[in-house]
């Protein structure tokens, strides 16, 4: 049987964030460069965001459908919830006021209480 769909929330939270935390250069370089890449391989990225969305997406709903979540529209909380995510970036540094697993455990608190009833 599959994870329950908290869980995977809850791992798909810690994983993006940790992801991005790891590798600030390279996000920040892959975002900026996203205009410069030709139609094909923009299209090619394309597809794997849409893939990483609709993964989310698909977690949401099975919230949704087990009476765990209480989203309303699970498209627009699977990009609400992303740019959250990826907004870390933008503030989190290594050897701050917050360590990387307090940051988690606090972006996971706000996700949670978002989706839940």
């Amino acid at each position: 049987p599959s994870r329950p769909a908290m869980q995977q929330l809850q791992d798909f939270v810690a994983f993006h964030i940790r992801f991005h935390a790891d590798r600030p250069d390279e996000v920040f370089i892959a975002y900026m460069e996203l205009r410069n890449l030709t139609e094909e391989n923009f299209a090619v990225i394309e597809r794997l965001r849409r893939d990483y969305e609709d993964r989310l997406e698909s977690i949401l709903r099975a919230g949704v459908a087990s009476g765990d979540f209480a989203v309303a529209d699970t498209k627009i909380v699977t990009l609400a919830i992303i740019a959250m995510l990826t907004g870390v970036n933008t503030w989190y540094r290594a050897g701050g006021r917050l360590s990387l697993d307090e940051v988690v455990a606090q972006y996971w608190d706000m996700v949670r209480k978002a989706v839940t009833a």
